[in-house]
This record gives C-alpha cells, structure tokens and sequence, in this order.
C-alpha cells in the first residue's frame, strides 16, 4: 500500500454559452481537454483529471466555483441578450471569483480562458471597451494580428506577428480603455489590423487581469469543424458574396496549411492549460508539463470525434 500522499485531483469545466444550440466548439474543446488529460496523465499517472460542463443561458444553471481551469465559449446572439437574467449576475460573480482566487493564489487558485461570446460578456464586465454590432457579419478563417505585446506574451508568443483563425461574430469590442486595462495588471494581445484601423478596429485577444485571459476568435476551432461549416451552400456564398471567390479558396488552403490553423489549434488552448497546470503543480505536487508539440497535424486532419457525454458539473 502505497504511502504517498493523494494529489489533488485536476478539475477543468467548460462553459457552454451555446443557450442550447448544437455547435462544433464544443466537440472540438472536449477532443483538446482529452488529448490535454492524456498528456497530463503521462506525466503524472496517479493524477485524476475531471471535466464538468455547465450551459448557463439556457439551464440558468450557476457556473460552479470548485474547478481549477475553465474555457468558456462562443456562442450566438447578443452579448446583451441576457441583461437582467440570473445567469448574468451569476456569471459576473464568477468572473469576480476567478480574479479573487488566482490573486490569492496558491493550490486553489483558478483560471478562465474565454472565447468570443464570452470574450464580450468579459470586455463588458470589466468595462475595458466598446463592445457594438458590426455593420456586417465577420466570418471565416482570418489573420489575426499580435502586438508587442502578444508577441512578449506565452499566449502568443510562438506564432510571431500574426496568426490564423475561425471567426464567427456579428459584434466586436472598440475603443479600449487602455489606463483601465493597465490599472487591471492587463494588457492587449491582438487585433484585428496590424496598425489598428485598415482592416478593422476589433480588438481580439486580452490579457485582462489575473486569471483571465480572452480572445475574440475561436482557437478551439479544427479542419473538420471549419470545413463542415465553409462547405454549407449557403455559408460559402455567403462568403463568396462578401470575399470573393479567390478568397474563398485561399481559405481553403489555409485549411491545408499546417503553420496557420492547424498551428492555432495546437498552441493556443493546449499552451494555456500548460501553463496553468504548471502554477497549480508548484503546490499541489503534480509533475510540471513541456509546452504543447507543434506537430499536431494528424490530430487535426482527422475526422471529428463523436461526441462523449461529460459530467455535469456540479457546484
């Protein structure tokens, strides 16, 4: 019988801010939480991992408060849409949880990984911007390009001064509030154009404040998922009204392309939960993680996973 002491196990939730439509994201981020446990696994092999899930707009469920890593999603629809709902308020207290609990530190401390949907609600929490409809919808596989300091950053350091990814968005967040980000230890990672204006003034990638860290595009995104949304008749001309063809099929390509998407899918998310996993394992006893491998490629042109049931998650 051994006699060494039970290590805590490792908690990670996704946030489901679908409001109960099927989507892609969330069979691509339960595939990147898996292929995350089997390496969390290999290095530690008495560790227990667990995944919770919880869909706060359209169960009106709380985001629970004992987990250690959360990704929370996209999602369709207004950021405004759930102005004075019980899952607003409570998602404005996690919010306020995560904050209190990485300042605190230590081996309770948590983290929250947002993504666009929840990029906004974050932007808006924290008031750190504009966040207003655009005049068209913005979609498909698009440069995202870094600043300073994103390229400084461990969120985006590996890609240099741009990027690839899916978007998929009706709004975008304008006009940061630079002091107010600065006074929150934050700082801005990525934008839309390289010089802020010529294609567009979104910003879309923060290093909010501690413990929370947020973009606007999806890096959950894989080939699979993006081309069964690009192959829709009418997804592609949509696109093709709105790009052109020659763009369309540079898309394509891009898809193909093992340094833009394929890159994204590898770094970003699996990058995140590392590093995070390596602050909690300074206290908790757990064997500290490489980086991610860039060679994701066959993970990433493989045919989507079917979907595997999760545990709810409990508070």
């Amino acid at each position: 019988m051994s006699g060494e002491p039970r290590l805590l196990p490792l908690r990670i939730c996704l946030v489901d801010m679908n409001n109960g439509h099927v989507n892609q994201a969330m069979r691509c981020l339960r595939g990147i939480v898996s292929t995350f446990f089997d390496r969390v696994r290999r290095h530690n092999p008495t560790l227990e991992c667990e995944l919770g899930e919880v869909s706060p707009r359209d169960t009106q469920n709380p985001v629970p408060r004992n987990y250690d890593l959360y990704i929370s999603t996209g999602g369709p629809g207004s950021p405004y849409d759930g102005d004075g709902m019980p899952w607003v308020t409570d998602y404005s207290g996690f919010l306020d949880h995560v904050v209190d609990s990485s300042i605190r530190g230590g081996e309770e401390q948590s983290a929250l990984f947002a993504i666009c949907y929840s990029f906004e609600m974050v932007v808006r929490h924290f008031r750190l911007a504009a966040v207003v409809p655009r005049t068209e919808r913005k979609f498909g596989v698009m440069p995202i390009y870094t600043t300073p300091e994103g390229q400084a950053h461990p969120l985006l350091r590996p890609f240099g001064d741009r990027l690839f990814a899916f978007e998929h968005r009706s709004w975008e967040a304008v006009d940061l509030d630079e002091p107010l980000l600065e006074s929150l230890g934050g700082s801005l990672l990525a934008r839309e154009s390289r010089d802020g204006m010529s294609k567009g003034r979104a910003i879309l990638g923060l290093d909010v404040t501690a413990g929370v860290e947020a973009v606007q595009f999806h890096p959950e995104a894989d080939r699979p998922g993006v081309m069964n949304w690009v192959s829709r008749p009418e997804q592609a001309a949509a696109f093709k009204a709105a790009y052109g063809e020659v763009t369309y099929q540079a898309m394509l390509r891009t898809l193909d392309d093992p340094r833009r998407l394929a890159r994204t899918y590898a770094l970003v998310i699996p990058g995140w939960m590392a590093r995070r996993f390596n602050m909690l394992a300074q206290f908790r006893g757990y064997v500290e993680l490489p980086p991610p491998s860039e060679s994701q490629a066959d993970i990433f042109a493989s045919p989507p996973i079917q979907d595997r049931p999760a545990q709810a998650a409990s508070a």
